[in-house]
């Protein structure tokens, strides 16, 4: 089997837009599994890589997500307000140690041990972003400020707790949309699941 590096052959590549983050248009011949090239053009959006984490209380079995405006899912017709799993991007940072900040930023709680439990690419046809995803437990002393995110950064986020059950009754309902905290949670409850079939 040829290798991939080996079936694409970059013809041209243009900068759409260098704003917010980075669009490209890249036109490139493919080599097709029958034996032919064939061309083709690929818009790229580059944001970088990012990092999600769920905090579980295991005791409550209990999770802390975030509520807050999101632009292009209110202009696709949702009211924007999206309840969401603490994430960011990393910024040349390692993933676990951007996501112990930004789980801070967001949600005032101070998170010590993380588990990694899987990485994922969210859109895979147009955006480039890895998501990391973790993991982490929390109890009332680990909670060290309000939250809400970075002013500066235009972000203003509602801390929210709500047990694990009614978390996916949301998701059943159609409350919570967001890709990433429906991976968590029902990684979540799969891995309470398993714990109690084998207790």
């Amino acid at each position: 089997m040829t290798a991939t590096q080996d079936r694409i052959r970059i013809i041209d590549t243009t900068v759409l837009s260098n704003d917010w983050y980075v669009l490209k248009k890249t036109t490139f011949d493919f080599l097709r599994r029958d034996g032919t090239w064939q061309r083709q053009s690929r818009e790229t959006y580059d944001r970088g890589n990012g990092a999600t984490i769920l905090l579980f209380d295991p005791a409550r079995k209990t999770v802390i997500l975030t509520r807050q405006f999101r632009f292009p899912v209110f202009v696709n017709g949702h009211d924007g307000m999206l309840v969401e799993a603490a994430a960011g991007l990393l910024d040349n940072a390692l993933p676990e140690q951007r996501i112990r900040a930004e789980v801070e930023e967001e949600t005032g709680y101070r998170v010590r041990d993380v588990q990694k439990v899987f990485e994922a690419y969210m859109s895979p046809g147009s955006v480039t972003e890895k998501l990391h995803f973790f993991i982490a437990e929390y109890d009332a002393t680990a909670r060290v400020s309000d939250g809400g995110g970075v002013e500066a950064e235009g972000e203003d986020l509602e801390v929210m707790e709500m047990t694990l059950e009614s978390a996916l009754a949301a998701v059943q309902r159609g409350e919570i949309v967001d890709a990433k905290t429906i991976m968590l949670l029902q990684h979540l409850a799969l891995r309470e699941l398993t714990e109690r079939g084998s207790a």
